[in-house]
């Protein structure tokens, strides 16, 4: 597992660690039922407080990414086919919003919009 804190972001630590590992359970790059390095390995490994450590898993615990087993550490939590559709349709969300704002700021209509992703869609079919 990658984790790489970067101290000139305007995330906090704990948050930079929670979407990391989030994003590596997503894409499939931590499998199911995999073990996570301890929540003191991993503060040591990245040389910031086991409190910040805690944090993340914490909350990815609270989202349902992974699961923790008492005396044995946290695991990667079986892919819920929902909480990742709820994800992916999050990321389309925001990647609209993002469009949308391009578009504006370049006087694109919503036809124009259109007519790009259907001239995207059929090159790739």
């Amino acid at each position: 597992m990658n984790i790489f804190i970067d101290n000139k972001s305007g995330l906090p630590i704990y948050d930079q660690i929670y979407s990391q590992i989030k994003s590596q359970i997503i894409s499939g790059g931590l499998r199911e039922d995999q073990l996570l390095p301890s929540i003191r390995n991993l503060a040591k490994d990245l040389g910031i407080s086991v409190i910040t450590t805690r944090r993340a898993y914490d909350e990815l615990e609270r989202e349902g990414f992974i699961y923790t087993v008492a005396g044995k550490g946290c695991f990667v939590a079986a892919k819920n086919t929902e909480l990742l559709r709820e994800e992916n349709l999050r990321q389309i969300e925001e990647r609209l919003q993002e469009i949308r704002d391009l578009a504006a700021a370049s006087g694109l209509s919503r036809e124009d919009i259109i007519e790009m992703f259907s001239v995207i869609e059929e090159e790739t079919t």
